[in-house]
């Protein structure tokens, strides 16, 4: 498949409503906020769930979660010198193939790799090895929330199985549950046809990409994120005519930022009209979630 010929740019805006979207490990797993109080995903966390639908999809990922592997996988080392599942122990030996051919052959087997790309270590004579990295044509911010949010915190009993014969209770403990109550955040991202001619990312994945990214948080349920806790709103899509692109991502990105400060509604309609003016010769498309 060809290469990505235009270049391309996005936005998600999405809902959050009595659900904790992205826990933060260092802070009791709470909800993530920057130091104004406005909420934020990570984008290691937006990659997570778009490689999940990817999967769920039936494309083929390399980085695989460990709830949903499908190839019994221990680490992505063994996935990448599986004969059945990866490119083989030869493929990343550099006396037998090149780490360039051997980069290739993991752009061609794993959507993921040739979308956000990956670093592969290779063996070689040398102690230190040889690596190469990929840098994947699909770049994605963190999501922020458009304004500060509200975070509620419940204490919580957890309990636990006794030991023995199973006729005892475990002692309870008690925990902390913490939760967004209501917001709204957005997150951008964009696509580069330069890179793509590097990994081979097609029209064809950014089609996938797009399609998966208005189905973000379906099969993503979990006692932090109730389903239907969380759901896209808009996804908007800016499709450039050429593969330079006829304005920079920031300056694209810019417009949505501009009716965001301005307080303005983000409704599908009044996005749709806001935004296919405000840039000339560059009319978005503008797809309400599901």
């Amino acid at each position: 498949m060809a290469p990505l010929s235009n270049k391309i740019d996005f936005a998600i805006i999405f809902s959050v409503k009595n659900a904790n979207p992205n826990g933060d490990p260092l802070n009791g797993n709470r909800p993530r906020i920057d130091y104004d109080g406005f909420g934020e995903i990570s984008d290691v966390c937006l990659k997570r769930k778009i490689r999940d639908r990817l999967q769920e999809a039936g494309e083929s990922i390399f980085v695989q979660s460990d709830e949903k592997k499908t190839d019994g996988m221990t680490s992505l080392r063994n996935r990448a010198e599986s004969s059945e599942y990866g490119l083989g122990k030869d493929a990343l030996n550099v006396k037998k193939t090149s780490s360039e051919e051997a980069a290739r052959l993991a752009c061609d087997k794993w959507i993921d790799v040739r979308s956000f790309g990956q670093l592969f270590a290779f063996k070689s004579e040398s102690k230190d090895g040889v690596s190469i990295p990929i840098r994947g044509p699909v770049t994605i911010h963190s999501a922020f929330s458009v304004k500060p949010v509200s975070i509620s915190s419940l204490q919580i009993t957890k309990s636990v199985s006794g030991e023995g014969d199973g006729s005892k209770k475990g002692s309870d403990t008690m925990g902390m549950k913490h939760r967004v109550d209501e917001a709204t955040y957005v997150a951008y991202g964009a696509m580069s046809p330069q890179l793509a001619e590097r990994t081979g990312f097609s029209n064809e994945d950014s089609i996938k990409i797009k399609s998966v990214l208005l189905k973000l948080f379906e099969g993503d349920a979990s006692s932090a994120r109730p389903e239907g806790s969380m759901a896209i709103d808009n996804l908007i899509w800016w499709q450039h005519s050429s593969k330079a692109g006829k304005y920079s991502s920031s300056r694209v990105h810019k417009t949505l930022r501009d009716l965001i400060n301005k307080g303005e509604p983000l409704d599908t309609d009044h996005l749709t009209q806001s935004l296919g003016s405000a840039l000339e010769g560059l009319v978005p498309e503008v797809i309400h979630g599901f």
